[in-house]
């Protein structure tokens, strides 16, 4: 296997790359001695790298590794056994990333985060991950609103007298509910979110101060919240209002005004046309551009919704638009319209709708014992949710599989899958854990399932049969996985 080179893209700026190498080291690198040998950092006047072998089990060296502070991080990886695998490649690639993931994620607690929309008022971000749970529901395919309904159809059935007209119409007036939530759930997915975007107005402005590492920590104590909101209000009104577009020189002059010291070079900033983007991928879809939601969160996340593409609805993060380049934003969001394309939502409540009639009209009625037995009704529940759960699987690598298909980049979208979910792939390392994240109530299969799945992908990708070809191999790293 000849070596392979690659580049990653970062939002760390170029000052702490010292201490990005460093971190990798220290924090990443030495913790795992079984799995990593001869680590050295090497600082000159082309910046700093990191150098390392990784071994097998027994200690044997398979690859030399080879990562240079740089923008984008350069990464060479280089053979030193003729069996190595393709899978080891790809996990010592993973090291990295997760590596760097991990470190931008500490680099975000002092990192000074703002985004608007132009014309629209203030919002200021969301970074509990409690925060507006009705739309953290629809992030989700939407599994967890049924569930949502079984419980108030629990609370129903106590209230309401058993053997009564009404007690026998509960599951029919719940899945006709469910049913008129689900056609007009573009409707209220659009109200949690804080932006509606437009052609007329379809831009978002991001601004990123990155305090030096030192004051890590000292973020809440020294900058409170409403010394922020006038800071990002004054460089609203005296800079984007004014010219369209933010200069990093004047939004230093007002950083320093309220007392914030800002070194230029650790402020960045970026405008995305939001509205162009999905439409980008509507018109790839032969689809008309659905609704845009901008919901201002540091969660990185996406979904669609709708009972059909003309009827659909594009919820995006301000955290996902942040964090992500833009061919990784196209190719998430082409996993959204595969949502769509396959009216997913339609599918679920569908499913899930009649397993519902199905317990209460018939399982109720000739097995009685397991509703009358708390251990029996909690094992019949667990088993019809991680079963339902595991069906919503299917769909979710087909969506992956449409986008890889539509949109032609499934290493692209391999790669915004690792940066999403860098803390789940490397737990993921343990096999157990694999095994629960395949039967577990997550909709969605394993991370690094679905990213050696997409690695695997030629392109022009062309796939006759993408759900059947999902529910294959979805069945198949299950049990790979036992």
């Amino acid at each position: 296997m000849e070596p392979v080179s690659y580049e990653i893209e970062t939002e760390v700026p170029d000052t702490y790359m010292d201490k990005l190498m460093e971190f990798i080291q220290k924090k990443y690198l030495l913790p795992q001695k079984e799995r990593f040998r001869g680590i050295a950092k090497r600082k000159d006047e082309t910046g700093s790298s990191v150098s390392y072998t990784v071994t097998e089990a027994q200690g044997s060296p398979i690859l030399q590794v080879e990562v240079k502070g740089a923008q984008p991080i350069e990464v060479k990886i280089t053979p030193l056994d003729e069996k190595v695998t393709e899978a080891k490649v790809e996990e010592a690639k993973q090291d990295i990333v997760i590596a760097l993931q991990i470190f931008e994620e500490n680099a975000r607690k002092s990192t000074l985060y703002f985004a608007w929309r132009e014309g629209e008022k203030i919002v200021p971000e969301t970074i509990g991950r409690g925060d507006k749970s009705l739309q953290r529901l629809f992030l989700e395919t939407q599994v967890l609103f049924f569930i949502l309904f079984f419980g108030l159809a629990l609370v129903l059935f106590v209230i309401v007298p058993p053997g009564s007209y009404l007690f026998l119409s509960i599951p029919v007036i719940l899945v006709a509910v469910q049913f008129i939530f689900v056609f007009y759930s573009t409707w209220f997915i659009a109200r949690t979110g804080d932006w509606t975007i437009t052609q007329a107005n379809p831009t978002i402005h991001f601004l990123e101060y990155h305090l030096p590492l030192m004051e890590n920590g000292e973020f809440s104590k020294g900058y409170p919240p409403e010394q922020l909101a006038k800071i990002k209000k004054e460089v609203y009104d005296e800079i984007i209002a004014k010219h369209g577009e933010i200069d990093n020189a004047e939004a230093q002059k007002i950083f320093e005004k309220y007392g914030v010291p800002c070194q230029i070079e650790n402020l960045s900033s970026k405008k995305v046309n939001v509205y162009e983007l999905v439409k980008k991928i509507a018109d790839k879809f032969h689809y008309p551009t659905p609704k845009i939601v901008v919901s201002n969160t540091i969660l990185p996340n996406a979904a669609a919704s709708g009972p059909s593409p003309s009827r659909g609805l594009v919820l995006i993060t301000t955290g996902l638009l942040v964090r992500l380049e833009e061919n990784e934003i196209v190719s998430v969001l082409g996993h959204e319209f595969g949502h769509l394309r396959g009216r997913d939502p339609i599918i679920l409540y569908g499913l899930t709708s009649a397993e519902f009639l199905f317990r209460f009209y018939v399982v109720l009625n000739f097995l009685p014992i397991i509703f009358n037995n708390f251990l029996l009704f909690f094992i019949y529940i667990w088993v019809v949710f991680s079963a339902i759960f595991f069906v919503s699987k299917f769909f979710e690598a087909r969506a992956d599989l449409v986008s890889a298909m539509v949109m032609g980049q499934p290493g692209v979208l391999a790669g915004a899958l690792e940066k999403i979910g860098f803390q789940r792939l490397l737990f993921e390392r343990t096999p157990s854990f694999r095994l629960q994240e395949w039967v577990g109530l997550d909709p969605h299969p394993p991370i690094y399932f679905r990213v050696e799945r997409l690695e695997k992908l030629k392109e022009p990708v062309q796939i006759k049969h993408p759900l059947l070809q999902s529910i294959r191999e979805v069945f198949s790293g299950f049990f790979a996985s036992i």
